[in-house]
């Protein structure tokens, strides 16, 4: 439990960092979605590895891809700054698309209040992906958008945890 009370902090602690730290300029831009990337990254890497047990292991496996291939954008995003002139409004599309996938894996994968978090997850992913064009012009709103659903996936595994607490109380 003391694993799912972590991970749900540090969801939390990074959705929190996206959503306060706006940005100015097209370097820190490019490093902030690259950041937005490598949070989202971790978080999936790290729920494919403590849930692995919870969850089906299909699901586990495919949290971990996504989750690398989070850190690999987020890599690209932060060592190559004309990544984002050369991405220009691709790179919406790009986190859109895998905060969709990442969403739909929990719709189809996940039971109970995880499956809630997914469906948010996949809301904001639709979201972003509608929204890629004013995305283009106002791209710190990724960021802010990436925070939000990490806050949702923290807030739900810190409300599981407690669940779960109670109902082993009463048992």
């Amino acid at each position: 439990m003391a694993n799912e009370r972590f991970a749900g902090l540090l969801y939390i602690l990074l959705g929190l960092m996206l959503i306060i730290c706006p940005v100015f300029s097209s370097i820190l831009l490019s490093i902030s979605i690259g950041l937005a990337l490598i949070c989202l990254g971790i978080a999936a890497i790290s729920k494919g590895i403590l849930f692995s047990e919870e969850f089906n292991n299909a699901y586990s496996y495919l949290s971990m891809i996504i989750g690398f291939i989070s850190l690999i954008l987020g890599m690209i995003f932060i060592f190559f700054f004309n990544a984002l002139t050369v991405l220009g409004s691709l790179q919406f599309y790009i986190i859109g698309i895998i905060m969709m996938v990442y969403g739909l894996m929990g719709m189809f994968y996940l039971v109970g209040k995880h499956k809630i978090s997914s469906i948010i997850i996949l809301i904001l992913g639709i979201l972003t992906v509608i929204f890629a064009t004013f995305l283009a012009s106002q791209p710190v709103l990724i960021a802010i958008l990436i925070g939000v659903a990490l806050l949702v996936e923290g807030v739900f595994v810190l409300v599981i945890d407690r669940s779960v607490k109670l109902i082993e109380k009463y048992e």
